[in-house]
């Protein structure tokens, strides 16, 4: 059997250990969901001791999964990978109800690290569909477990998983707040700063590795820009007035922030490497929340340059400016989907916030949420799921629901959980 071997380095994010995992709760799922069994995998320790948590690895697999809303998992506790995928008898998973099995490997490699091989088998057809070796320290056993997920999702449904992104939000608890970064099952959360002043805004860079968020801890808002992988961290807009709503441009070289600095709030363009920025909105109206298109062609941005607050786009080539959202009388937060052609935003009806996606080539749009205080929306890194924030007896949740509204998941912690953002 031939296996594709993929030497991962895999990063671990140095940072303070948050105190408390979060719990999922599914709340929808579809309505046709791919039977699946994911046997647990067998360790192989050679002449070494592996550690005790390889035995997890399917688990967190089975766990991705299973919360997706897009497979049944078929009950495989009493039963372990076999050696090899030849002598595991498809017929009798069939029978058990599976339409696909997942088996695996946990074997000692160089350097005291583990290789990982999985194989996933179609029961129905009895064929192999997929086969894949990584190689990893033992601390990097989860974010092979979410690879592995990926994998098999692309497999079974024909697009990528997003199991193996991470998201940040804000945490307010005991009095404090806390920019958090966590995996996107919401475990090994870590605290990248916290702060007795709010903090808010946090925006991705789009290699992954910096973050851009809003602090009050000079008593104003200030934009910083943070190295996640040695904590460095940059005051880079202190201007006068209001620092705000941070987006990285697709190249990550500028950011289009808003600012109070002239007059009413204003986007504008800063360069990270001068620190200059230029204005790039005119006029009196309050411009806000800018957001760049995955192809650096428009910014998006929120205005209440019609009256009411509305999503508008602006051509980066000529400055050409044109409303996106007509329906209703308020619609704020942009977030656009990795291929640009679906926007999420905010919308109320009557005094309710709800998130809604709109196909901006037909304009037609779509409520997805029936809670009544959403905030913040940001695409998954496959553009099937949002991330958002909500309130729930009061108190601010994350939630995920698939653009189509039918897979709806929510995320519990002790404390406040605001402004998520989904990172590529």
């Amino acid at each position: 059997m031939f296996i594709r071997l993929l030497v991962a380095a895999l990063l671990v994010l140095s940072a303070v250990p948050a105190w408390a995992a979060m719990t999922i709760e599914i709340v929808g799922g579809a309505s046709n969901r791919i039977p699946l069994a994911v046997l647990p995998f067998s360790v192989k320790p050679g002449n070494g001791v592996l550690p005790a948590p390889v035995v997890a690895v399917a688990e967190v697999v089975a766990a991705d999964l299973g919360r997706s809303g897009y497979f049944r998992m078929v009950d495989s506790q009493d039963s372990a990978s076999p050696p090899d995928p030849q002598s595991l008898s498809l017929p009798v998973w069939k029978g058990r109800g599976a339409d696909a099995v997942l088996m695996g490997q946990v074997l000692p490699a160089e350097g005291g690290r583990l290789e990982v091989r999985f194989w996933l088998l179609d029961a129905v057809r009895q064929t192999q569909l997929a086969a894949m070796a990584f190689v990893s320290s033992p601390a990097g056993l989860r974010v092979v477990a979410h690879k592995i997920a990926d994998l098999v999702h692309e497999a079974l449904l024909g697009e990528p998983g997003s199991y193996s992104g991470r998201i940040a939000y804000i945490l307010k608890r005991g009095g404090r707040y806390e920019l958090q970064v966590a995996d996107a099952d919401s475990q090994n959360a870590v605290t990248i700063t916290t702060s007795p002043e709010p903090l808010i805004s946090p925006a991705w860079s789009p290699d992954g590795q910096r973050l851009a968020y809003v602090s009050f801890e000079d008593k104003k808002p200030v934009i910083y820009v943070q190295n996640l992988a040695d904590g460095g961290r940059r005051a880079v807009a202190k201007f006068r007035g209001s620092n705000s709503a941070p987006a990285w441009s697709p190249d990550g070289r500028k950011l289009a922030v808003t600012l109070s600095k002239d007059e009413t709030s204003q986007i504008y363009m800063l360069d990270l490497d001068s620190g200059a920025a230029t204005r790039f909105t005119q006029g009196g109206a309050l411009d806000t929340e800018p957001l760049f298109s995955p192809d650096g062609r428009w910014l998006f941005f929120t205005s209440n340059r019609g009256g009411t607050p509305q999503i508008y786009k602006a051509s980066l080539d000529d400055g050409g400016i044109k409303r996106v959202t007509f329906e209703g009388a308020y619609n704020v937060s942009p977030a656009l989907s990795p291929d640009g052609k679906t926007l999420a935003f905010i919308h109320r009806r009557e005094t309710r916030f709800h998130v809604a996606v709109m196909d901006l080539a037909s304009g037609q749009m779509q409520v997805l949420t029936d809670t009544v205080h959403d905030e913040s929306p940001s695409f998954a890194p496959n553009g099937r799921q949002i991330l958002y924030a909500t309130l729930v007896n009061g108190r601010g949740v994350l939630a995920t629901v698939s653009v189509d509204g039918k897979i709806r998941q929510r995320l519990s912690q002790s404390g406040d959980l605001r402004e998520p953002t989904w990172g590529r």
